[in-house]
């Protein structure tokens, strides 16, 4: 049986220095799988990738930003998972935004932010991230794969191209 992809806006935060913020999850049927991933979510009935992403961005790290603020989308993401004993599918589109300090700090201080039960649940932290943290380990993965070189391109100056990943 195929089940529609649930489908998802991301948005990929960039300090003035370059850094991703990044939250921390666990799977609450298995506490030992933990990764990291940028803020994001489901979008709702009609909403457009961009609004999902400016909202979602909005209630994770209670940061405004507009959509005339996002680059791209810079990236398309096809990803099955395993989450809460089940197999998921999601297609994702990312896109970028740069953050001066003032909003670079108050996305992690959790002022402002308005997450679910289910979010105060699963998810650890909220942190920059730079280099080879954002390549992550096998105990606690990074998530999309390749997040550090197009953080690095978007930062230098994103191309215009739009990435595409699948990633099982």
């Amino acid at each position: 049986m195929t089940t529609t992809p649930r489908r998802a806006a991301r948005i990929i935060a960039l300090d003035e220095a370059g850094c991703v913020l990044l939250i921390r999850g666990h799977d609450r049927d298995d506490p030992t799988h933990r990764w990291w991933f940028t803020p994001g979510g489901g979008l709702e009935d009609t909403e457009s990738p961009r609004a999902a992403a400016v909202r979602e961005f909005r209630e994770e790290t209670g940061v405004v930003v507009t959509e005339t603020e996002l680059i791209g989308p810079v990236l398309r993401r096809r990803a099955t998972f395993r989450f809460a004993r089940a197999t998921l599918n999601q297609d994702e589109v990312f896109f970028a935004v740069r953050l001066d300090a003032k909003r670079a700090r108050a996305a992690v201080t959790g002022r402002g932010r308005a997450w679910t039960a289910a979010e105060e649940e699963l998810l650890d932290a909220i942190h920059w991230r730079a280099g080879t943290q954002l390549i992550g380990s096998p105990s606690e993965r990074v998530y999309p794969a390749g997040l550090a070189e197009l953080a690095a391109q978007v930062h230098n100056g994103w191309d215009g191209i739009c990435r595409e990943i699948w990633e099982n």
